[in-house]
């Protein structure tokens, strides 16, 4: 069955001068790849994964361009135009997204960045974005545990932090003070959970809790010690963002691991970095 704004592995069943046309069984008939689009030395009966859509005249085509999200992904896209009935995004092919108007939560503008779920409208049948992503989570209460790995997107920023959506599904909260490293709408991480509250809010956390994530980061830095010749230009002294670009924790829990490493006499701190303790 043919996927609509999903990739498609469809055979070549017509050569053309102006492409190939492509099996879309008995619901779609034959489905143009244009010439542009056709890899080189594509012959009858080869299959292809492409990437099927609907053209600005709002026919079922395919490509092998590669779109920046499909159906059922949430995505920072760029705002390209305004229309009558909505905002145009840019995500990657030749015809734009369409955000409606309805499916705004607030008006977007031209060379705004926003978070998009892009879905199948069911009146239409046409691929559409919206900023309403309430609707598209699961309202079912989450059957997460307490410290478990999630990945997550960033949304949107608050006052109290970042809103995030927890593997697809669900809402979650990362407070400011949780945060570390460049944290922006559109960035896919890893988290954990690390409070359920009665009334079904979660919050998120960056790092493990307690012990384990000052263990685990242990064992990252004398890996990585080990990986690099036994030195890292990283101290107690460097920016909380180099700290992160390489061991993806916050200057505070480095701080901490670094001062148990050497305490156990496995590295040496010195003004320019960390190095393995070889004595």
């Amino acid at each position: 069955m043919i996927r609509i704004g999903q990739y498609n592995t469809l055979e070549v069943v017509k050569l053309v001068d102006f492409g190939v046309f492509l099996d879309g069984g008995d619901d779609f008939g034959n489905i143009l790849l244009p010439k542009a689009s056709v890899p080189a030395g594509t012959e009858l009966g080869d299959k292809l994964e492409v990437f099927v859509y609907f053209d600005s005249e709002d026919e079922i085509i395919a490509t092998t361009k590669q779109p920046y999200a499909v159906v059922g992904d949430f995505a920072l896209l760029r705002v390209v135009g305004i229309c009558g009935v909505g905002a145009f995004v840019d995500w990657g092919l030749e015809k734009d997204l369409l955000v409606p108007f309805s499916e705004q939560r607030r008006r977007l503008e031209e060379g705004q960045d926003i978070m998009v779920r892009i879905y199948t409208d069911k009146a239409s049948g046409r691929i559409v974005g919206s900023t309403k992503f309430n609707r598209f989570l699961d309202k079912t209460p989450a059957d997460y545990k307490v410290g478990q790995e999630v990945q997550v997107q960033i949304a949107e920023t608050s006052e109290l932090g970042y809103k995030a959506v927890i593997e697809d599904k669900h809402w979650g909260l990362l407070f400011k003070t949780e945060s570390f490293g460049k944290l922006f709408p559109g960035k896919k991480l890893k988290a954990y959970i690390k409070e359920i509250r009665p009334d079904g809010k979660i919050n998120l956390s960056l790092q493990k809790a307690g012990k384990a994530k000052v263990e685990d980061l242990a064992d990252k830095i004398l890996t990585t010690l080990e990986r690099k010749g036994g030195f890292v230009p990283l101290s107690d002294k460097s920016s909380p963002d180099a700290i992160f670009k390489e061991f993806r924790t916050s200057k505070a829990t480095f701080k901490k691991t670094i001062g148990g490493l050497y305490k156990k006499g496995l590295i040496i701190i010195d003004k320019d970095g960390i190095r393995l303790n070889d004595n």
